[in-house]
């Protein structure tokens, strides 16, 4: 969980340490040195800023989380179990900013990855039907709804369907 900056600063620290390592002759140092340079190399493209974003998302801090989005320059490398959660604050960050085309791009991409609830998936879906929706495109609205009654409901999504449902024209 750390920005792009943090994980260049501990590189540099440990590319320090590395040296010094290789200047002592401490080898089983310097392998793990190594291994950590690697592994956050490697945590950059996988893991990325996502749980960062999340966090100042759930607080509300809708800025700080487009920025640490933002830091993530190839999200196609994230894992899925981070793609799923970049995709949706994504879309919800841009569904706020009423871009509506790019909302709907990201949410297409999340419906696509599995989320841990299905609950979590609904609510993708439910974006989708209300984007729809707006663009008067009833028989996607209609498609999006029914994929969300095959999935677990809360009672919020449940009032948010009923809604959708009214307002499409018999």
């Amino acid at each position: 969980m750390m920005t792009s900056k943090a994980r260049f600063g501990v590189i540099g620290i440990a590319l320090l340490l590395l040296a010094f390592t290789v200047y002592a002759k401490t080898y089983q140092l310097t392998a793990l040195i190594a291994c950590l340079i690697g592994y956050t190399i490697w945590s950059y493209y996988r893991d990325g800023t996502v749980l960062l974003a999340s966090e100042a998302f759930k607080k509300k801090q809708y800025d700080l989380a487009r920025t640490l989005l933002a830091d993530i320059k190839h999200p196609e490398y994230l894992r899925k179990k981070r793609r799923n959660y970049y995709e949706f604050i994504s879309g919800s960050l841009d569904l706020q900013l009423l871009d509506y085309e790019n909302a709907e791009r990201h949410f297409q991409i999340a419906s696509r990855l599995p989320f841990r609830r299905r609950s979590d998936k609904a609510l993708i879906f439910v974006n989708l039907a209300n984007l729809n929706l707006r663009k008067k495109d009833y028989e996607r609205v209609k498609a999006y709804l029914a994929k969300v009654k095959e999935l677990d409901m809360s009672s919020r999504i449940a009032q948010i369907v009923n809604r959708i449902e009214n307002e499409i024209p018999k």
